[in-house]
């Protein structure tokens, strides 16, 4: 078993900060509940208020595929599209 973890980091759209926060808010609760997952936790940077990073481990590959097909996740992924200005996506392992 490896697990994943996942660094998103998201940046909002011009004016769009707070709107992009409410949404990502959203999603968090229940992605914590689903199985496999083991932290999934948001934090904000401190040097500019638009940048938003999910940290996220899954014990596997197959629970980050659940989730990613969940329909929380779909939901989450169609309201922020007009809300952010670049999302970036990395999959990691440990070292």
């Amino acid at each position: 078993m490896s697990m994943i973890t996942i660094n998103a980091i998201l940046k909002a759209k011009l004016g769009q900060e707070k709107a992009l926060y409410q949404e990502l808010m959203k999603v968090i609760e229940p992605s914590q509940q689903e199985n496999g997952c083991i932290d999934y936790t948001l934090h904000r940077s401190l040097e500019d208020d638009s940048v938003f990073v999910f940290y996220e481990t899954w014990k596997d590959k197959e629970a980050l595929q659940a989730h990613i097909t969940s329909p929380h996740y779909q939901a989450y992924r169609d309201a922020i599209q007009d809300l952010v200005e670049s999302r970036e996506v990395y999959k990691l392992k440990k070292v």
